[in-house]
């Protein structure tokens, strides 16, 4: 009887979640914005969120935490230096959510996670 199940599968081994996991951060930080499935962007705004959080401390622990998730080391400068101060007073809540669509091949449903400016 599974308990206190911390986060969904997707239907994938640990090692594979976790590198669609970081994957998916990377993208978002180098874009701004996916489009992607509901769940997978539901999974992936706890990373995003924790990562912001880390890297608006703005020191180098924070940073090397930072960049050793991410894939791009350019992609983490970007993080750190442009995207991070910008929510320097904000407590929380740094993405959105919006439903888009049903994708036609598989229906799935899929959404665009954004950052909140």
């Amino acid at each position: 009887m599974p308990h206190q199940i911390a986060q969904k599968r997707l239907s994938r081994t640990d090692g594979h979640r976790k590198a669609l996991l970081r994957n998916l951060a990377t993208s978002f930080f180098l874009h701004e914005k996916i489009e992607t499935t509901s769940t997978k962007a539901k999974q992936i705004t706890s990373v995003v969120e924790r990562l912001i959080t880390q890297a608006r401390r703005g020191d180098l622990h924070s940073r090397r935490l930072v960049s050793s998730y991410l894939l791009d080391e350019a992609v983490a400068k970007k993080l750190c230096e442009q995207i991070a101060p910008a929510y320097k007073d904000r407590t929380g809540g740094f993405t959105r959510i919006t439903k888009t669509r049903v994708r036609p091949g598989d229906a799935a449903e899929l959404s665009i996670l954004e950052l909140v400016r």
